[in-house]
């Protein structure tokens, strides 16, 4: 089912979000869940048994080099992992795969590819040509 054979694409007798999709898309962003926890979790360990070995320069600069990569990418993994809980608790609350600018459907398609889009393609077009607006002006 989450390997990707899964159909979960949207059929004439079926409605948006019915129970069979939220239960797939539960299931992909479960198993994301999980795996984005054991990473921060061997992350917390790496950076916690990490001691100073002293050396060189050019070997403490690249243990603080390996560290701060290992900080930079915790932090993206716990960004990452609040994004997936605020699916899931859309999922519950029966939000989740409708725009949050306007609420309409963001699409099963879109959702397939990244199940963490809180927009449709033609409101994320609309934040990217304010933004693009915003920086040229």
């Amino acid at each position: 089912m989450i390997d990707g054979t899964c159909n979960i694409t949207k059929v004439k007798e079926q409605t948006y979000m019915d129970l069979p999709q939220q239960n797939y898309f539960r299931q992909v962003l479960k198993q994301w869940r999980e795996r984005l926890m054991l990473e921060i979790q061997l992350i917390h360990e790496q950076l916690k048994s990490e001691q100073d070995e002293g050396g060189d320069l050019i070997d403490r600069s690249v243990q603080d080099r390996q560290k701060m990569m290992n900080y930079i990418t915790s932090s993206r993994q716990e960004k990452t992992l609040a994004q997936v809980n605020a699916a899931l608790r859309r999922l519950d609350e029966g939000s989740y795969g409708y725009c949050l600018a306007s609420g309409e459907e963001i699409g099963l398609q879109r959702l397939q590819a990244y199940p963490l889009a809180t927009l449709s393609v033609e409101m994320q077009e609309q934040l990217e040509n304010k933004e693009r607006q915003r920086i040229y002006s």
